[in-house]
């Protein structure tokens, strides 16, 4: 079973969004874009113990607050979720509720096409909806799942509601980012070790088990009291004054809880060691990245107890968890779950995915949520994507904004001058400002990849070397870029040997000499140095162009002071700062000030 459609109306940020999902999903976006929203919809609708909470929803779960309508009907929290791929269990169990999807078009069948449901491109849906809103006579918030059997239903039938029991034969299971993590591995209803233990119908034969061992330790906790046993007595002595106590024996003894099954859960904790010498200690005291693995490894054991359909939403699985385990637990996840929805701002999480399961997501000011998948553009091609610029794509998408550049040396070139200009001056620096350096791997990629940064939502930038251009090659490069550079020599070597003073070239000459870095065919004596600029220039020409991928032209920059660097180079980026200018400076807290009179600050 999976989602193939999600829809949310009136839910937290979100006024309303149609989501389409495969069996994979990345979610990304910016900070607060909707990607914690879409799982928090999808455990309303589809998770059996979110219900269950005293407040499974409150005032700041509905768009903007408002959950109160003084002129008419209040408004409501509205979440759909269709499911198709169905075992023939699931369609045995939920058969009464089922309608039809087709696959190729996205939609429900509906009256009238009743002929097409034998086609292959035709699955069984099951449609439920969450509905939540403010009960007014009861001042109250209601949160219910319902079945709805769209065709041939009418508007006004009652729905049915969708039990406890039938949501958990769906399978969906959640992990929030660390806000659930402390709580994960307590026994408390609905944590993971709760679910563990209902999933392997182990609850009740447990719950005996612990109180029976609790209530008869041996030796009894009595034994081992002192001289709170004089104080027990006491008491004992000074309550017989007023009522009739039991002659044998003492009345009052001392055990580790109430031994119900509600105080069990709040008293009894999870322990563990993390290395050999170490005692053990409570979950809570372990280390973030050790609570985060901990944390996965109980749901996985909770997706092997239930192989038949598992849908897994997970938040920002790299919160402190180094890059070889973020890599492994997507791979677990494609390979145990039917289907799974992931968060993340992580360059080694993303770039697991192929282009068609990436959801980079926006949303606009009237609460809006789209989502569009890389493999929707149609400026490159799945095996470029595979194969060259999986990564850098990876952390562009994270991002405001990208550069292209023509090529390798032109990406090494801008980096190394913009580390430059951000130390040396009040520049704010490309990588807060969320800017991406990228290479574009030659001047006939450039407007392609322009093209598709553009489609995802990305301001795109460009700087790359003379090319005598049509007309209308120069309406294109207009039309896709927002600012670009192009520079007036063949080859950003040229540029460099052109516009960085001959002194500092000689300077990084001697230097390659001194350090055994000068190719074999060059030579030079630091004493001796060439007649003319023009010799110098061009042996530095040729070490750069002949040297590519070694960063000489990087190596050549860094012997510059800002006021040295070629003034092509500093004319484009100060472009790019002035237009992603620095945030304005916080002041200091000054707890002298008094506040203004009816100041909101």
């Amino acid at each position: 079973m999976k989602v193939c459609r999600l829809k949310i109306k009136n839910f937290r940020g979100v006024k309303n969004a149609v989501l389409d999902f495969n069996s994979q999903n990345l979610l990304v976006g910016k900070n607060n874009v909707g990607k914690s929203t879409i799982c928090e919809a999808l455990d309303l609708a589809l998770g059996p113990d979110r219900l269950n909470r005293i407040n499974a929803i409150d005032e700041y779960d509905f768009y903007n607050s408002r959950y109160l309508n003084e002129e008419g009907e209040n408004p409501k929290i509205e979440i759909d979720a269709y499911l198709i791929d169905m075992s023939d269990e699931l369609k045995s169990i939920f058969g009464s509720h089922l309608s039809f999807w087709h696959l190729e078009e996205n939609r429900l069948l509906g009256i009238g096409e009743i002929d097409h449901v034998d086609e292959d491109i035709i699955d069984e849906c099951l449609h439920l909806k969450f509905v939540g809103s403010y009960n007014e006579e009861e001042d109250e918030f209601d949160a219910n799942t319902f079945y709805v059997d769209t065709v041939g239903s009418d508007e006004s039938d009652e729905l049915d509601v969708v039990r406890k029991s039938s949501k958990r034969m769906i399978g969906f299971l959640y992990l929030r980012a660390l806000r659930t993590g402390r709580r994960a591995l307590s026994l408390e209803r609905g944590s993971l070790l709760d679910i563990l233990l209902k999933v392997g119908e182990l609850r009740p034969k447990f719950w005996e088990d612990t109180r029976a061992k609790l209530m008869n330790l041996s030796p009894p906790l009595e034994d081992d009291i002192g001289s709170l046993r004089t104080v027990l007595n006491g008491i004992e002595e000074r309550i017989g004054q007023y009522i009739s106590l039991p002659n044998e024996g003492n009345s009052t003894s001392l055990n580790v809880s109430q031994l119900t099954r509600e105080h069990l859960r709040q008293t009894l904790s999870f322990f563990m060691k993390g290395t050999s010498g170490q005692s053990h200690v409570p979950f809570q005291r372990l280390g973030t990245g050790t609570l985060s693995t901990l944390v996965f490894a109980m749901l996985s054991a909770i997706a092997e107890l239930k192989k038949e359909n598992v849908i897994f939403a997970m938040e920002e699985p790299e919160i402190s968890i180094p890059p070889h385990t973020q890599r492994r637990i997507v791979n677990y996840l494609f390979a145990s779950t039917n289907q799974s929805f992931i968060t993340s701002h992580s360059p080694y999480i993303i770039e697991r995915f192929e282009a068609e399961n990436i959801n980079i997501l926006a949303r606009n000011e009237n609460g809006d949520l789209t989502n569009t998948r890389i493999s929707d553009s149609d400026f490159i091609k799945p095996k470029t994507y595979r194969n060259r610029i999986r990564h850098s794509i990876a952390e562009a998408i994270l991002g405001n904004a990208v550069i292209i550049g023509e090529g390798l040396c032109e990406l090494e070139v801008l980096s190394a001058a913009s580390d430059i200009l951000e130390n040396d001056c009040d520049n704010y620096p490309l990588d807060l400002s969320g800017i991406t350096i990228f290479d574009a791997g030659g001047d006939g990629q450039l407007i392609k990849f322009g093209k598709f940064f553009a489609s995802l939502g990305l301001k795109t930038y460009a700087f790359f070397d003379y090319l005598d251009r049509t007309p209308e090659q120069k309406v294109e490069l207009n039309e896709t870029f927002c600012h670009y550079k192009e520079i007036e020599y063949k080859g950003i070597e040229k540029l460099l040997v052109n516009e960085i003073n001959p002194d500092i070239q000689w300077e990084f000459l001697i230097s390659l000499k001194e350090m055994g870095d000068l190719p074999n065919h060059v030579d030079i004596e630091p004493d001796n140095r060439p007649q003319t600029n023009a010799e110098i220039c061009d042996i530095v020409f040729k070490i750069l162009k002949g040297n590519k991928g070694e960063q000489m032209a990087v190596r050549l920059l860094s012997s510059c002071q800002r006021t040295e660097l070629p003034n092509s180079i500093v004319e484009f980026l100060n472009k790019i700062y002035e237009l992603h200018p620095k945030p304005d400076d916080v002041e200091p807290f000054d707890f002298n000030i008094e506040p203004e009179s009816g100041s909101q600050n």
